[in-house]
């Protein structure tokens, strides 16, 4: 068995600050969990994107879920009776036509900006926004004697 030292992922991860640990625990697993196959991407400084091979599967069969900092994709495929006539022989399949769920954890603050399917790929867009009050700000530094506080006068009402 070979051993992956994440350590510095740990170290440089942004906006999936889970990534590392994720990826630990999915190969000590054995990767039981491979379909349907996937690509993180990080597209710009504060922006990701999930790329998902789901060949097969139509827009509406594929369902995309977002709740606090969880990300499900779901797909459904319906089971469709054979007839006489529509019965085919299939001599290999390749191409998977189960359903499938697919969870990822998401660092705080990140939201899903949007999803497309295109090219039996689905994309699904991230943007990290922080919150300005959590946003780090420059605090100015007070000359010698200056105290660097205001002091306000309060009138009583006449």
């Amino acid at each position: 068995m070979n051993a992956f030292d994440f350590s510095p992922l740990y170290r440089s991860t942004v906006g999936f600050d889970q990534l590392a640990s994720l990826l630990d625990s999915v190969l000590s697993e054995g990767n039981q969990q491979s379909f349907p196959p996937y690509n993180i991407e990080r597209t710009g400084e504060n922006e990701y994107r999930i790329s998902m091979a789901v060949a097969g599967f139509s827009q509406e069969e594929l369902g995309i879920e977002a709740r606090q900092n969880l990300l499900t994709i779901t797909g459904r495929k319906e089971e469709k009776p054979e007839s006489e006539d529509d019965k085919v022989r299939v001599l290999h399949r390749g191409i998977a036509t189960r359903s499938f769920e697919r969870r990822f954890q998401l660092a705080d603050h990140v939201e899903v900006r949007g999803a497309s399917l295109e090219n039996g790929l689905l994309h699904v867009d991230l943007v990290r926004e922080i919150p300005e009050t959590m946003k780090p700000r420059q605090i100015a530094i007070a000359h010698g004697g200056e105290s660097g506080t205001k002091t306000i006068e309060s009138r009583a009402a006449d």
